[in-house]
């Protein structure tokens, strides 16, 4: 299980280098809100333009149909970039034609240029391999090495990180070798105590981590929407809290599988319950078993884990040497709902070991209720890549770098 690193592609001063990353960031009126994936490619970049490469990179952006649309363009990312790199940054205006050919015949060595949208051609996410393939060897004529650093799309087998990879000698940039480092951490070696903290909406999204996870830790702790699964699974009213029917059954085993291995499962055990979905809703806590107790009643809608509940999670967290979170205990979004989410956050703050929060959601929400990347031990790239890893799939863009 031997993961190709940089060090594998040799002298690169004067080669023309292909680097994969991921620059999917969130616009607002044409502007970066959050540069925190471009800052993640700044290590392996650095790497190349001071060992004298023509660096090469590129990335998708939102989800254009296969052909250019100006909302979706990747010229603030070259202009974050240069900001970033305290350096020009060349930008073509497309990915493989007359721009980027010539973008990419004017590099000297130690520059770099940044090729637009990946998905403005439908080749990088065809089904088809042949689609894929032809798209990747017109990307690969510009290169004489691709180094991928996009850890949030390793799961997708699409022209740029995985054809690619094949077509040219290739390599994991520093930003996925650490990735895959830490994550693997999380199945191999977890210092014990080892705690999972799980939110989102959907039980049917985490089956796989949790059927994957639970041999292996001491605390599994639910909240977010997808707690109320589990309740019902109890028995319990959950009003007209997000509920999984079909999952119920699912919900049940978990709980008996929890208690045959000494597993920890622990439920919140009072709810913030609101009027209903909205920002500014009438809202009380309750009982995590007496939802109808509330002056809503049946029409009672569970937004968050209540304080109570934020206090025992943070407590279990604080009290591990090993913990991974995966997805928000609350609606978040909404101040008067965040509360459970930031408890949770915080703590793993103040954990004497690792803490691995789980990108998607869970690095949005812990961004936008104020905490840093770097209060945390690894803040994943990759939801959903680093959801499967954990599940134990086998990921494309990881098994073409040489990792089975």
């Amino acid at each position: 299980m031997t993961l190709r690193t940089l060090e594998s592609l040799g002298d690169l001063a004067g080669k023309r280098v292909f680097v994969r990353c991921d620059f999917n960031v969130p616009l607002s009126d044409g502007a970066i809100t959050d540069d925190g994936r471009v800052r993640a490619a700044l290590p392996t970049l650095t790497a190349l333009l001071d060992a004298g490469a023509k660096v090469i990179t590129s990335s998708h952006l939102g989800r254009p149909k296969g052909e250019p649309d100006p909302q979706f363009s990747l010229a603030p990312v070259a202009t974050r970039l240069s900001e970033l790199l305290d350096r020009p940054v060349a930008f073509a205006t497309d990915t493989v034609g007359s721009s980027a050919a010539e973008t990419v015949d004017a590099l000297e060595d130690g520059q770099i240029a940044v090729l637009e949208n990946l998905r403005f051609n439908a080749g990088e996410t065809s089904k088809d391999a042949a689609e894929r393939r032809a798209f990747a060897e017109r990307i690969a004529a510009f290169a004489d090495a691709m180094v991928s650093d996009g850890f949030g799309v390793v799961h997708r087998k699409q022209a740029s990180v995985y054809e690619l990879a094949e077509l040219l000698p290739s390599a994991a940039g520093s930003l996925v070798a650490h990735e895959v480092g830490v994550l693997n951490g999380l199945l191999e070696a977890p210092e014990s105590p080892y705690t999972v903290v799980l939110g989102g909406s959907k039980v049917s999204d985490k089956l796989g981590v949790i059927d994957s996870l639970l041999p292996r830790v001491d605390k599994l702790l639910i909240g977010g929407g997808m707690v109320f699964t589990f309740l019902a699974a109890q028995g319990h009213a959950i009003g007209k809290s997000l509920v999984e029917a079909d999952q119920l059954d699912t919900a049940r085993a978990y709980i008996a599988r929890a208690a045959e291995r000494g597993v920890e499962l622990i439920l919140p055990t009072d709810i913030v319950v609101a009027s209903g979905f909205s920002a500014d809703a009438e809202h009380e806590v309750a009982p995590a078993d007496a939802f109808e107790g509330t002056r809503f009643g049946a029409d009672g809608m569970g937004l968050d884990i209540g304080p109570d509940s934020a206090r025992a999670f943070a407590d279990a967290i604080r009290g591990s040497r090993t913990v991974f979170w995966n997805g928000p205990m609350g609606v978040f979004e909404f101040p008067a709902f965040a509360d459970g989410t930031r408890a949770v956050a915080q703590a793993l703050t103040e954990v004497d070991g690792l803490s691995v929060v789980g990108g998607g959601d869970s690095a949005a929400a812990a961004r936008t209720l104020g905490f840093a990347d770097d209060r945390f031990g690894h803040v994943s790239t990759g939801g959903g890549a680093s959801l499967e890893f954990l599940e134990g799939k086998k990921l494309p863009g990881l098994e073409v770098l040489g990792w089975q």
